[in-house]
């Protein structure tokens, strides 16, 4: 028997000859975009008051270059110099000391600061979406809370419900519908916060509905999201005060567990998956019988449950019957396909990915001693967040589109290229061989092609 030798790896030398090299060269088009919004203007408006006026590096593009190395993988200020270590690239790029100033600058003035950085993600989000990024049709809103760890005494850190140490902040997602998700708004709260306290939910509601461009709140119909946790009589009230359909899960009590298996089998019809098929072994019914109005809840509000079979070895619970899992949500949507309704309130899952980005871009760690500056964090994780899908829907195409966060940074953002000067312009070369290296040449076209705002 012959035994195939092992190819040993090509063997090379290393030298530090190199000249006009540069990492992160996909970076710079989340950069650049923020330019074209408009975005370190506006920014300014807020973080640049009390600035010397002959300040060499102007708070506004500190904060967007902050939010560019968030999305690029960075997740406390010192990382700021993968983009200031590349000044042919980035140009020049604020030092530590002074990218903690802004944020000292931004937190001194407590929530209007915050405002003022709202305010920028608002009417940059006005210009994407008029350069091509429209949402047309239902805006579905989630809502959903997460725990964020802190390994050290942090002010408004406390103990969770899962027994952790930390913060629980509480976000609003617009779901886009091609697998992205476009941050709204979110609010910092400390770790022992309840999931459905309703005062929250209705400021970040107030927050995101803030967020969202004049044409679209007055002209397109919305709808927020939650679990269990939204089904508050505040916040509902809230939604229906404002004219806003809600799809809110619903806990299994004894009136509602009557209710289900009082259900002829008759009441029951397939749910559906995504693509429009039979869901394979789930069906949905109206729980008619059940009087939501006299529980105070909203008029219209009706109660669809979903039942289906649990996936071979999922343990069974007391509220379980004959082999069938419940689930219920209330809504006041006047939609009588309640196959499509159903489908509709279990997209809420997918503010689990939103979650994951967001963690993934910043939000695992809170990086500041004082409640402030996180609170301002976690602005600049959102404005990182709406920088990533303005250029996915912007910019790019296909899988790409609507890759997630490290797939991003590995194909693109994190690509090296070299940068070489033609006509007296600049040119930043990429490696022809590079699987992706004609998507982000594409991406770069494009960006030029869209309307200047500075």
């Amino acid at each position: 028997m012959r035994v195939q030798a092992t190819k040993p790896r090509a063997r090379f030398d290393v030298t530090a000859d190199g000249d006009g090299l540069v990492g992160h060269a996909g970076a710079a088009l989340l950069a650049k975009l923020a330019e074209r919004l408009g975005l370190p203007a506006e920014v300014d408006r807020w973080a640049g008051r009390g600035q010397p006026s002959r300040a060499r590096h102007r708070a506004g593009t500190v904060v967007v270059d902050l939010a560019v190395m968030l999305a690029d993988g960075g997740d406390c200020l010192s990382d700021l110099a993968a983009l200031r270590d590349q000044p042919g690239l980035f140009g020049p790029v604020a030092s530590t000391p002074t990218a903690w100033r802004v944020i000292e600058r931004l937190a001194g003035v407590g929530e209007q600061g915050l405002a003022g950085l709202r305010l920028a993600r608002a009417r940059a989000r006005r210009q994407a979406w008029q350069a091509g990024a429209w949402m047309d049709g239902l805006l579905a809103i989630d809502l959903d809370a997460t725990l964020v760890t802190a390994h050290s005494d942090k002010q408004g850190a406390a103990g969770t419900y899962k027994h952790t140490f930390g913060f629980h902040p509480l976000a609003a997602w617009l779901d886009r519908g091609d697998g992205t998700g476009e941050p709204l708004a979110a609010v910092l709260r400390p770790g022992n916060a309840a999931a459905n306290t309703a005062a929250d939910q209705i400021e970040v509601v107030d927050l995101a509905l803030a967020q969202l461009p004049k044409q679209a709140r007055q002209q397109q119909p919305i709808l927020v999201r939650a679990d269990s946790a939204g089904a508050t009589h505040l916040v509902l009230n809230h939604l229906r005060e404002l004219g806003i359909r809600f799809s809110v899960g619903f806990d299994l009590d004894s009136r509602v567990r009557t209710a289900i298996l009082d259900l002829p089998e008759t009441a029951w019809s397939p749910a559906i998956d995504a693509d429009g098929g039979d869901r394979d072994g789930a069906q949905v019914a109206e729980l008619a019988t059940l009087d939501l109005a006299a529980g105070g809840w909203p008029a219209g509000t009706r109660a669809i449950c979903r039942r289906e079979r649990p996936h071979p070895g999922a343990q069974l619970t007391f509220t379980d019957a004959d082999g069938w899992r419940f689930q219920v949500f209330i809504t006041d949507q006047p939609d009588g396909d309640l196959a499509g309704l159903e489908l509709r309130h279990r997209q809420h899952a997918r503010v689990e990915d939103r979650i994951r980005a967001a963690k993934a871009t910043g939000l695992r760690n809170l990086p500041f001693d004082r409640w402030r500056r996180n609170a301002v964090w976690l602005q600049l994780v959102l404005l990182a967040l709406d920088l990533v899908v303005w250029t996915q829907a912007l910019l790019l195409d296909g899988h790409l589109a609507v890759a997630e966060p490290k797939t991003l940074r590995y194909r693109l953002w994190h690509v090296a290229g070299r940068i070489s000067r033609h006509a007296r312009r600049l040119r930043l070369r990429l490696q022809r061989s590079w699987p992706w290296a004609a998507d982000l040449v594409r991406a770069f076209t494009r960006l030029n092609g869209l309307p200047l705002r500075c």
